[in-house]
């Protein structure tokens, strides 16, 4: 770092020099540090703003931004007014974004409506499209936006929920007007006045909303845009929150695109979109609160979705510690749901595959049992285990051992688990194995007539497992996701 210092002081090798600065900076956070060892002399950088080359002058603005030194905000908002290469500009600001810019806010917004009236040519408008997402950036952090409050909970709205293609029913009965529900191919869509009864459902992956009048969006970004701003999707967002601001969105893509079609069109309609709306809606890089989702049909059209960040889902908000090889708790709750009628109350319940507790958790939702206990041999597991059944404030007793080693002077009347893979063991014949020594543990820990509810993606080993060993009867199986071969098998033990 002090020899790239030195060259800049020494005026040699400036533009890798600048380079290589500001990369060392950002690379050890030292940019507070070397503000300190310069004590308050910065001559040489607020000198190269001034120099010919611009990728020195952008690179020198981003070691100002580093630095943190508040006497250089109005230095580099100054060189950012003068600045005429338009692809460096957004430089300048993303080094102000460090500072706070309540001073330059009227002309930040200035700036913003000049840029959407300016003609640009196509070679500009991505150096255009950067300045105006780095506007953004300032103006988001400067005016610590307040965030909007959902208040809908009582409206007659449209809903769709993402779930299990497996499983549709499950997730359309427990709505409380089953009859007026339409299943779609991986989700359900419904009318609802009641979304409060309709959130802590544990089946659903997302919960979306269609945009009133607005089924398929076609054409340009140009032509989208008009469509989405000249649809009731702004009067449905205000009937929604109570907090009359902007909205700051993203964009989503989903289609059969090339990335680069994606990018392009993300960027060309966030900024129409912009401008339609007279900026009521904001594309924002961070703290966005609506995502405008597209999904792309065999047409070539889009489906426009909203999803609301501002409902909060605290449904698995326990679920703070996991593994790669963790159950998604919306998986494990839907397990659970189907296999309700198998499950008692006051029952005595092992996990001996445990990892996270995730299954102990859910099963505990379905109904309230005597006892749960979580086993596994990975110690970092069960202390996940613990931490997460604490927020879930489900008592579970969590041991770090392999379960073979692991008896009980009580027997369970219920086992409940998720399966080791043969992708996470290797080969089919080490799973095999494990899965014999599974079931000949059970009657070592479980009573006669005891439950067992085993997830696996490898549902044709675990088959062969229990004809072979012939102590057990298979009560209900379910297909949890047919091309992954995921399913869950509920036994018993005889």
């Amino acid at each position: 770092m002090n020899k790239y210092l030195d060259n800049l002081k020494k005026g040699v090798d400036l533009r890798e020099s600048a380079l290589g600065l500001k990369e060392e900076i950002r690379k050890t956070h030292s940019g507070k540090t070397l503000a300190k060892e310069l004590a308050g002399d910065f001559s040489v950088f607020t000198e190269l703003l001034k120099h010919e080359d611009p990728k020195v002058r952008k690179n020198v603005a981003l070691v100002m931004g580093e630095l943190g030194e508040e006497s250089l905000k109005p230095v580099l908002w100054e060189a950012y007014q003068r600045e005429e290469i338009l692809y460096i500009r957004a430089d300048y600001l993303k080094a102000l974004s460090q500072y706070d810019c309540t001073p330059y806010l009227e002309a930040i917004k200035a700036r913003m409506e000049e840029l959407d009236r300016i003609a640009v040519t196509p070679e500009e408008e991505k150096h255009v499209y950067c300045e105006q997402t780095a506007l953004k950036t300032v103006l988001v952090k400067t005016e610590k936006i307040r965030k909007h409050t959902f208040t809908a909970w009582h409206e007659r709205l449209e809903v769709i929920l993402l779930v299990n293609r497996e499983h549709r029913e499950a997730t359309a009965e427990q709505l409380y007007q089953p009859e007026k529900v339409r299943l779609l191919a991986g989700g359900v869509r419904f009318v609802t006045d009641n979304l409060e009864r309709v959130q802590p459902i544990r089946t659903y992956t997302e919960m979306l909303f269609p945009i009133p009048g607005l089924e398929l969006l076609e054409g340009s970004p140009q032509n989208m845009a008009e469509q989405l701003a000249h649809s009731q999707m702004l009067p449905f967002l205000k009937k929604c929150h109570k907090e009359d601001q902007p909205f700051y969105f993203r964009l989503e893509v989903r289609a059969q695109m090339a990335p680069e079609q994606k990018v392009d069109l993300v960027k060309k309609l966030a900024r129409a979109l912009e401008k339609e709306s007279d900026r009521q809606l904001l594309n924002a890089p961070g703290g966005y609160e609506i995502e405008l989702r597209l999904v792309g049909n065999r047409e070539g059209r889009f489906i426009p979705l909203l999803k609301l960040f501002t409902i909060k889902d605290r449904r698995f908000s326990y679920r703070v510690e996991s593994l790669p090889v963790s159950i998604a708790p919306v998986n494990a709750a839907l397990i659970m749901y189907l296999v309700k009628d198998y499950l008692r109350e006051g029952a005595r319940v092992l996990d001996p595959f445990c990892g996270v507790g995730t299954m102990l958790i859910e099963r505990r939702q379905v109904a309230t049992p005597s006892a749960l206990y979580g086993v596994d041999i990975m110690e970092e597991a069960v202390r996940k285990a613990r931490k997460n059944s604490s927020l879930a404030h489900v008592r579970s007793d969590y041991i770090h051992r392999n379960f073979v080693d692991f008896t009980h002077e009580k027997p369970f009347d219920e086992i409940v688990t998720n399966l080791p893979a043969a992708s996470r063991l290797r080969n089919v014949e080490s799973v095999a194995a494990l899965y014999d020594r599974f079931l000949e543990y059970i009657p070592r820990v479980a009573r006669s007539g005891a439950t067992i509810v085993a997830y696996t993606p490898d549902y044709g080993i675990l088959k062969h497992s229990l004809e072979e060993h012939g102590r057990y009867y298979i009560k209900k199986t379910f297909c949890i996701n047919e091309r992954e071969g995921s399913f869950v098998v509920v036994f018993r033990l005889k």
